[in-house]
């Protein structure tokens, strides 16, 4: 018999969330198989089969989030029969969890052991309603069986809502180790783009403008680890992306060659919709953009991730009345806020920037190369 353990799955992950088995024990199981699909960083990964054998115990359910290194699985690798039969159920993410949710309940005893949850379908019901954990809940009825009036109880104390898994799990985690490791500051302008085309395309000026600024001051286009500072002559820029799962971060690589942009933001959000995105392609951004106002909102305090030292919001475009040329004029304003690590930024240079995307911006179009 051999344990195979969650493997090193790159990129600092230190963890990941069980999604689904797609083996159940007693499957006779071949290598490189498709044994069961992890959550990472926010990409839903298949780790297959290390060896051939047969499956002796899961130690690991649906839902769980699990170390690595931790024991997945416990595998005979002996000759076993193999009955033909099709060896597990390939479960799409989504599909997964609602398997997971819709399984009874367990309850850990002292010894460690697992024993179902005792109460009626109505208290389980209830127990949804109220959002109690009936795993957590002492049964006041017959053999320790769960009553209406145990969750009606729990409620009392317990906080309502759902642990956060998957994206939501990950973007809390980002988020606090970059409250915790960072201190950000931020300016604000506005880009008087009236003399835009018709058919330019915001989020695609705003990665050129990007391109052109940390060009103009590379002193936002960088990584800070807190002791040393490092300078990029590239740009890969992470774009915020928000979706009902959470948010994503995919990066654009080298925006500064300007080749393929559009069709290359394309691929991402392709990518985000069917969760085929990988790690790699959220990893070792140099500097984010949050279009945030394609949703709504004008100015924002953005959240700097490091090592990145910087972050550019653009808010909702409006129309504004404006002095332009020693009168007063409707212009179409966008609001900027640019985010940045004073630790290792200076005002100087994050105005510096500010001012270089401006202008980039104000120009009347941006078809050539720059």
């Amino acid at each position: 018999m051999t344990v195979f353990s969650l493997p090193d799955l790159g990129e600092g992950l230190q963890s990941a969330e069980i999604v689904a088995w797609q083996v159940s024990v007693g499957d006779h199981v071949i290598a490189d198989q498709p044994l069961v699909s992890v959550e990472t960083d926010k990409a839903v990964v298949e780790i297959p089969a290390p060896f051939s054998g047969t499956v002796k115990a899961l130690l690991v359910k649906a839902g769980d989030i699990v170390a690595t290194d931790a024991p997945l699985v416990e595998i005979t690798t002996g000759k076993a029969e193999d009955s033909g039969a099709i060896v597990g159920d390939l479960v799409s993410g989504k599909k997964a969890a609602a398997k997971a949710m819709a399984q009874a309940p367990s309850k850990t005893a002292t010894d460690g052991s697992q024993t179902a949850v005792k109460a009626t379908p109505a208290v389980r019901k209830l127990a949804r309603e109220e959002g109690v954990d009936l795993s957590v809940v002492a049964g006041s009825g017959p053999d320790g069986a769960i009553l209406s009036a145990d969750v009606l109880s729990a409620t009392s104390g317990l906080a309502r809502g759902e642990e956060l898994r998957g994206v939501r799990r990950a973007m809390a985690m980002v988020m606090t180790n970059a409250h915790a490791n960072a201190v950000p500051a931020t300016v604000t302008d506005h880009a008087d783009i009236h003399n835009w085309l018709p058919g330019e395309v915001p989020t695609l000026r705003l990665v050129q403008a990007i391109a052109a600024a940390c060009k103009a001051e590379p002193a936002l286009n960088a990584w800070f680890d807190g002791t040393r500072r490092q300078l990029h002559n590239h740009v890969d820029l992470a774009l915020a992306v928000d979706t009902a799962d959470g948010l994503f971060t995919p990066v654009l690589r080298a925006v500064e060659a300007g080749e393929d942009i559009p069709e290359k933001i394309a691929a991402l959000r392709a990518a985000i919709e069917t969760r085929s995105i990988s790690p790699r392609q959220m990893k070792g951004a140099t500097i984010t953009l949050s279009n945030f106002g394609m949703i709504g909102g004008e100015h924002a305090v953005l959240v700097v991730v490091p090592p990145q030292v910087a972050i550019l919001g653009a808010g909702r475009i409006t129309d504004a009345i404006v002095v332009a040329e020693g009168a007063p004029a409707v212009r179409r304003l966008l609001p900027l806020s640019l985010t940045f690590d004073h630790r290792v930024v200076t005002g100087g240079e994050a105005a510096r920037f500010l001012a270089a995307l401006r202008a980039h911006l104000e120009q009347p179009n941006m078809t050539r190369k720059e």
